[in-house]
């Protein structure tokens, strides 16, 4: 089996270029002949595909880069496979993606909106993102590494540290966490909660409405927002450093950073919609709350980069939900029972960790890929 890898090569600390890299690399390390190269790199895609012959190519990106991940692979007679995330509408594209003979997808939920939005779902495959477990492992709380990051935080050793990382904050609920953090603060143990966000200028932004939010319920000196561009190098020892890890996430395909917090034998707080009813399991590795509220559109205006001529508009025939927002009263309950019970805490890391090493270690991942390439479409 030859199989060319289109993702964000080489890989950003991004999500869907580790989605990529680690498929490449599961791949590779089971000596299956792969290569990488560039999503939008057309000249190199070409000279892959008139030397290297590949009997598949699989792209990962979401619907709107079906120009690059599919069509371009066609013009040259060679087989794409897409493996697609979800960004709440899929509004273009149904055409060229039902002629496919198959569609990877990371979750359930995905599959669910693709079809929804006139995907036909015979032909779609769920296959997880992989995740390095080699890498994201549990460190202990004397580690050099863990108490330099702690530190370079202003967190001290009693204190209690809850993380959420996401290209911007208030995407993986932050802003729930944070009311929820203001409900309990008088009767909850010292804590600092920390936000990882990507930095550029839509989240600069997004980071003063939140941080404004957390002066607004009075917990300011107890939230800090880590800006820093980093490597992925770092993110094991970040999540390493802390107790909680809490993602309520208002849209979410797959939940990576949820997946490497359990891999780093960290309880997980969450939402139960979406990818995360694949990826955690409530009350074992993590605690879920309800959704309080789905934000739902009639229309949307798109552009270019939906393969539409600017301001396009689309109008639904029944409203689609978009986001979603966690129970509030949920994460606090949940909060509080993991910030007061350090038992509970280890017992649902350990959990945790068991359930990715054995479901989204990523070779484990690729030995999936490898299946469905040869049972859907017959290559060895």
């Amino acid at each position: 089996m030859k199989v060319l890898v289109l993702y964000d090569y080489p890989p950003s600390p991004g999500g869907l270029a580790t989605q990529g890299d680690l498929l490449y690399r599961g791949l590779f390390e089971l000596g299956v002949d792969a290569h990488a190269v560039h999503f939008e790199s057309a000249q190199e895609k070409e000279w892959y595909y008139r030397w290297f012959k590949p009997d598949v190519v699989v792209g990962v990106g979401y619907w709107g880069h079906t120009p690059q991940l599919v069509l371009h692979p066609q013009r040259y007679g060679i087989q794409p496979v897409p493996w697609l995330v979800a960004d709440g509408y899929i509004a273009n594209y149904q055409e060229v993606l039902n002629a496919l003979p198959l569609i990877l997808v990371t979750s359930n939920w995905v599959k669910e909106m693709y079809v929804r939005d006139g995907i036909s779902g015979d032909k779609i495959e769920v296959l997880p993102v992989g995740c390095d477990t080699d890498s994201f492992i549990p460190f202990k709380k004397d580690d050099p590494k863990i108490i330099a990051v702690r530190e370079s935080l202003g967190i001290s050793p009693e204190q209690l540290m809850i993380l959420t990382v996401g290209g911007d904050a208030a995407s993986k609920g932050a802003q729930e966490v944070m009311q929820a953090l203001a409900i309990i603060d008088a009767k909850a143990p010292d804590w600092k909660y920390v936000c990882k966000v990507w930095p550029q200028p839509r989240t600069k932004v997004q980071n003063m409405l939140d941080l404004e939010m957390a002066t607004h319920l009075g917990i300011e000196k107890n939230v800090t927002y880590a800006t820093n561009t980093i490597s992925r190098n770092f993110m094991p020892y970040l999540i390493g450093a802390c107790d909680i890890y809490a993602a309520p996430s208002r849209l979410e395909g797959f939940g990576m950073p949820q997946v490497e917090a359990g891999a780093c034998g960290k309880p997980v707080i969450s939402i139960k919609a979406m990818g995360m009813l694949d990826t955690l399991i409530d009350g074992e590795t993590a605690l879920l709350a309800d959704i309080a509220q789905k934000i739902v559109v009639n229309e949307v205006t798109l552009g270019g980069e939906s393969g539409f001529e600017e301001k396009h508009r689309v109008i639904f025939k029944e409203p689609r939900t978009v986001d979603y927002r966690a129970n509030v009263h949920d994460i606090a309950r949940h909060l509080m029972l993991l910030m007061t019970d350090a038992g509970l805490r280890e017992k649902m890391g350990q959990a945790g960790r068991q359930r990715v090493v054995e479901k989204f270690n990523y070779k484990v991942v690729a030995k999936q890929f490898v299946q469905l390439m040869n049972d859907k479409l017959g290559i060895k």
